[in-house]
């Protein structure tokens, strides 16, 4: 461990946080027939809607192939709409994808809140916060390296 920096310290650290999250929010949203990556998936598609599948994967952490099969079993659990305008595709929540929202998000969203809230204050989370936005919007224009 001597060799690591702290920045890959704390890469490490939030990565294990994240999965660990992950795996305990999949089990938390369990109860509403939703795993983590589709309760992400739904909360997108209700912030902007209509869009496309494309726009869709821009702004979830599910790969393409995967975000096909997530919209298949959304929209045969009758989560979602997709309807062809033209020549695009476009998704969109139906009253039922509306209903499981209305009832898991605040529970979810105690749930995140939780893991900060009982261990960081007010002006640490603000911190926090800040830190994490400064780093992703860095690492938003830092291009991948090249094979």
């Amino acid at each position: 461990m001597q060799n690591n920096t702290i920045g890959s310290l704390i890469w490490l650290r939030l990565m294990r946080f994240t999965n660990q999250s992950n795996q305990m929010s999949n089990a938390f949203l369990k109860r509403f027939g939703l795993t983590t990556a589709q309760f992400d998936a739904l909360m997108q598609i209700r912030a902007y809607q209509p869009l496309t599948q494309m726009e869709l994967a821009e702004k979830v952490t599910v790969t393409q192939g995967g975000i096909s099969r997530m919209l298949e079993r959304l929209e045969k659990e009758g989560y979602i709409v997709r309807k062809q305008d033209w020549k695009t595709k476009t998704i969109r929540l139906t009253e039922r994808g509306e209903a499981v929202l209305e009832l898991a998000m605040p529970e979810q969203l105690a749930f995140q809140t939780s893991f900060f809230e009982e261990v960081l204050s007010k002006e640490e989370q603000q911190t926090l916060y800040t830190l994490m936005t400064r780093v992703h919007k860095h690492s938003q224009k830092k291009e991948l390296p090249h094979e």
